[in-house]
C-alpha cells in the first residue's frame, strides 16, 4: 500500500474528556450518600492485592465451619419453586427484581453474595433504574473513560438496590451477527471488547462491587445454548475467543460466569480445562466462578472438580448431594475449601471495603439519566448522509412524516435477563416532538404503502424508524399463551440479518417520494442494507439507545448534536460473506476468521467497513508516526477539524501481520481514542498497544509468541485501507 501523507474524512470523533476522580465525602458506613457529585476515573479499593489480603482471615473462618456450612457458600438461596413463582404473571414481580442472595452465615462474619444482571442498567426494581445504550450501542462510542463512569452509576444503584454484586459485563464474542444476543456485547472485536470490558470492570469495582464477567467461553449461539457444542482449533480459541475474558480479568474482574454450552464435549459449567486450567492456574484468577442459572450445572461431583465454585441461582446439583459427594470420597474435601476462600475473601473485601450506603434516591438519579442521554448521544451512528440531507433544517421541514411500527414504540432492548425497567423510555416520535415542538409532526406506522406515499410526497422530511425488538432477538425465550400452544420469543436472527420484508417495501415505494429521507434503524448488531439504501438519503443506525434514546435521535437530526458513533461490526454486501452457522444444532465449529478480518483476508470489500461513521464535520488526519518502545508500540497523527462545527473523531490504530510465516489476519484493531475538536482545531493524537498483543499463539509450544519481523502499522478512522495512513515496525 502505497503510504500517504494526509487522509481526509467526514466522520467524527470525540475528545476524551479529562474528567476527575470521584472522592468520597464520607467516611463511615452510617452515612448515607443520597446524590451523586459524579464520577470520574476509578480509584478501584478491591483491587487482586488487597483482595488475596483476606486469604489467610478466609482460611482462618473456614476452620470453624461444618462441612454443610461451607457447602452453603457454594449455592443459591432462593429455590427453583420461590424462583418461578416470582415470575409468574401478577406476581407483581419480575427475574431479579430483588437481588439473589448465594451462601452467606452472618454469625460467621461471612457476607452473602447478592446478585444483580445487567448489562444496560442494574434489572432490579420496577420503574427505577437507569436504562442505558445496550453494551453494542456503548460499543459504537469508542470510548472506554465514559463506559468507566457508566460502570460507576450502575454500581451506586446495585449498591442502592441492596447489591454487591454486576453480572453485566457480557463479553463475548458474536462469531456471526446473528446471534440473538449480540446487543449485549460490545462488538465483534476481541481487542475492543477486552478494553470497553475493562472500563466497565473499573467503573463497577471502583464503587465496591463485584464485577462478573460473562459468559465464559465459547457463547455465541442463542437457539441451542443448552446442547450445543463448540469446537474450533487452539489458535482460534486463544487469539480470537478468549483474549478479551483476559483482559477484563487483569483489569481485576472479582467473578465469572460459566455459560451453558458445552466446548468440545464438555459442558463449560463443569470444564476442568477452562475453569480450572486456563481461569486459575495460567491467568491466576484470584475469585470465583459462578455457573449461568438453573441449568448451567447438571453433575455435582465433575462440577465441583472441575473448578465451579458456586451453583445459581438455586441449589440443586451443590448443597446436600455435594456434601454426601464428599463423604462418599467423590470429590476431596480441600476442593471444598478452595471454592469457599476464593468466595469468602473476595466477599469480606468488597464488602469492608464499601463505605458509602447510597439510598434509593441514587437510584435512577437525575445525573444517571444524564449520563445514559451523554452516551446516547455518543454512540448513534450516521452511515450515510447523501446530499448532506441531515441534518434537517427546522425552518425548511416544518411538515415531518415519521414512518414505522417501532417510531412510538418503546424499545430498548430483548426482554430477557438484561431487561432494565426505567421509570419512562423516550420513544423517537416522543423525542422528535420535543426536540422540534413548531414542526408538523404526522405519525403513520405505514401499513398501507399507498398512503405512505401520499403522505411522504406531502411532506418536507420522511422519518423511517425500521428494525429489530425483543420478538426478533435476544435472549430466547419459550412462553405457554392462553391457548395452550408455545410462543417463541427472542432467539437468534434465523432467517435474514436484514430487515423485515415489509420495512424493505416502505423503505423502497416511499424513499424515491421525498428527497430528505431518514431511516433510524433499531437493532442489536449488523443490519443488511444494499436491498434499500440507495432509495433514502440518510441512514443512521441507533441500536438500542436507552431510556433517552429517542432525544438522542432527534438531537441528531435537527443537528443539536453532531454525530460520533463507530460501527462495532463489519457491514457485508452478502450475508454469505460472513461465517455460516448452524444456529439449531448440537455442534458448531467455529473458524479463525470472522468479521471485517475474515472480508479482509478474502479481499472482499464490505458494504460499510469496522469502525465506520460519518459526521456533520470534516477531520484531516496527517503526519502519521509509528515506533517501538520496550514493551509497546505506538502509533500517533495530526487530526485537524477541517468543518464548520464541533465534532469527535474516533483515531483508530491497527497492526498488519502480511509478512507472517504463518496463516494470520491482514490487520487487526489494536488501539483508539476518541476525541473532541472545536472548528479548525488541531490536536496530536498519540495510541499505545502493548507488544503482547502482536503475539500469536503457538500449538506446539502450547504459549504465546511474538513474531520477531517487520508489521505494518496503520492509523485513521475505520478499517477500510482508504481510510488509512501506512507506515512499519519492526520487532
Amino acid at each position: 500500500m502505497k503510504r500517504r501523507k494526509f487522509l481526509e474524512i467526514t466522520s467524527l470523533g470525540s475528545a476524551a474528556l479529562a474528567t476527575s476522580i470521584y472522592v468520597p465525602s464520607v467516611t463511615g458506613k452510617a452515612a448515607i450518600r443520597t446524590g451523586v457529585t459524579g464520577a470520574g476515573l476509578s480509584v478501584m479499593k478491591c483491587t487482586k492485592a488487597k483482595r488475596l489480603g483476606y486469604t489467610k482471615r478466609a482460611e482462618e473462618i473456614i476452620k470453624t465451619l461444618t462441612l454443610g456450612e461451607k457447602v452453603s457458600l457454594m449455592g443459591g438461596n432462593i429455590t427453583l419453586e420461590e424462583l418461578m413463582d416470582s415470575l409468574k404473571p401478577g406476581s407483581g414481580n419480575h427475574y431479579n427484581s430483588v437481588p439473589y442472595h448465594a451462601g452467606g452465615i452472618a454469625s460467621k462474619g461471612i457476607p452473602a453474595m447478592k446478585f444483580c444482571d445487567g448489562p444496560r442498567g442494574v434489572v432490579c426494581g420496577t420503574g427505577k433504574s437507569t436504562c442505558f445504550p445496550v453494551s453494542m450501542f456503548r460499543g459504537a462510542t469508542f470510548d472506554t473513560e465514559l463506559e468507566e463512569k457508566i460502570g460507576h452509576a450502575i454500581g451506586r444503584e446495585v449498591r442502592a438496590h441492596g447489591g454487591n454484586l454486576f453480572a453485566g459485563v457480557c463479553i463475548n464474542l458474536p462469531y456471526n451477527p446473528g446471534w440473538g444476543r449480540s446487543q449485549e456485547t460490545y462488538g465483534e472485536d476481541s481487542f475492543h471488547i477486552g478494553q470497553m470490558g475493562s472500563a466497565l470492570v473499573r467503573g463497577v469495582q471502583g464503587e465496591n462491587v463485584v464485577a462478573c464477567i460473562k459468559h465464559f467461553a465459547f457463547n455465541q449461539m442463542e437457539i441451542s445454548r443448552f446442547k450445543v457444542s463448540v469446537d474450533c482449533d487452539k489458535r482460534t480459541e486463544r487469539e480470537v475467543f478468549l483474549p478479551h475474558f483476559k483482559d477484563c480479568l487483569d483489569a481485576g474482574a472479582a467473578s465469572v460466569m460459566s455459560s451453558y454450552n458445552l466446548f468440545q464435549g464438555t459442558k463449560c459449567g463443569h470444564h476442568k480445562y477452562l475453569l480450572g486450567t486456563v481461569l486459575k492456574k495460567e491467568w491466576d484468577f484470584d475469585g470465583f466462578v459462578m455457573s449461568d442459572f438453573v441449568w448451567g450445572v447438571n453433575d455435582t461431583v465433575e462440577a465441583a472438580n472441575s473448578g465451579q465454585d458456586m451453583e445459581m441461582c438455586n441449589t440443586m446439583y451443590f448443597g446436600e448431594k455435594l456434601v454426601k459427594a464428599v463423604q462418599d470420597g467423590f470429590v476431596p474435601e480441600e476442593k471444598i475449601d478452595q471454592s469457599v476462600t476464593r468466595i469468602i475473601r473476595t466477599l469480606l473485601a468488597f464488602e469492608e471495603a464499601y463505605d458509602q450506603n447510597y439510598d434509593q434516591s441514587v437510584i435512577g438519579c437525575n445525573e444517571h439519566i444524564q449520563l445514559a442521554l451523554e452516551c446516547a448521544r455518543k454512540g448513534i451512528t450516521l452511515v450515510q448522509n447523501n446530499n448532506s440531507v441531515l441534518p434537517l433544517n427546522r425552518k425548511d421541514a416544518k411538515k415531518i412524516l415519521v414512518l414505522g411500527k417501532l417510531a412510538d414504540k418503546e424499545n430498548t432492548g430483548d426482554n430477557g435477563s438484561s431487561k432494565v425497567f426505567p421509570a419512562y423510555v423516550v420513544t423517537p416520535l416522543n423525542g422528535l416532538k420535543k426536540i422540534s415542538p413548531k414542526s408538523k409532526i404526522t405519525y403513520y406506522d405505514g401499513s398501507d404503502l399507498t398512503e405512505a406515499k401520499k403522505l411522504a410526497a406531502a411532506a418536507d422530511a420522511v422519518i423511517i424508524i425500521a428494525g429489530n425488538d425483543f420478538s426478533d432477538e435476544g435472549e430466547y425465550v419459550s412462553e405457554r399463551a392462553s391457548d395452550g400452544s408455545t410462543v417463541e420469543i427472542g432467539g437468534d436472527r434465523v432467517n435474514t440479518l436484514g430487515l423485515h420484508n415489509e420495512e424493505i417495501e416502505l423503505i423502497n415505494a416511499v424513499g424515491p417520494e421525498n428527497k430528505n429521507s431518514v431511516v433510524v434503524l433499531y437493532g442489536g448488531n449488523m443490519i443488511m442494507l444494499d436491498k434499500w439504501k440507495e432509495q433514502v438519503s440518510s441512514v443512521l443506525m441507533a441500536y438500542y439507545p436507552g431510556m433517552e434514546g429517542g432525544t438522542a435521535i432527534a438531537e441528531i437530526i435537527f443537528g443539536d448534536v453532531n454525530p460520533g458513533g463507530k460501527l462495532p461490526f463489519v457491514t457485508p454486501q452478502k450475508e454469505s460473506d460472513l461465517p455460516q452457522v448452524k444456529w439449531n444444532t448440537e455442534s458448531q465449529f467455529y473458524g479463525y476468521y470472522h468479521g471485517y478480518s475474515k472480508l479482509d483476508k478474502e479481499k472482499i470489500k464490505p458494504s460499510l467497513p469496522y469502525g465506520f461513521g460519518l459526521s456533520y464535520t470534516t477531520f484531516l488526519l496527517s503526519e502519521a508516526e509509528f515506533k517501538a518502545e520496550g514493551d509497546k508500540i505506538t502509533g500517533s497523527c495530526l487530526v485537524k477539524n477541517t468543518g464548520g462545527r464541533e465534532g469527535e473523531e474516533v483515531v483508530q490504530m491497527y497492526t498488519g501481520f502480511r509478512n507472517s510465516a504463518i496463516d494470520r489476519p491482514v490487520k487487526l484493531l489494536r488501539g483508539f481514542k476518541r476525541v473532541s475538536l472545536k472548528p479548525g482545531e488541531e490536536i496530536k493524537v498519540t495510541i499505545t498497544c502493548p507488544v503482547e498483543k502482536l503475539c500469536w499463539y503457538n500449538p506446539m509450544k502450547e504459549q504465546m509468541e511474538l513474531e520477531h519481523m517487520e508489521y505494518e502499522a496503520y492509523i485513521g478512522t475505520s478499517s477500510d485501507p482508504d481510510d488509512l495512513m501506512q507506515g512499519r515496525i519492526t520487532l
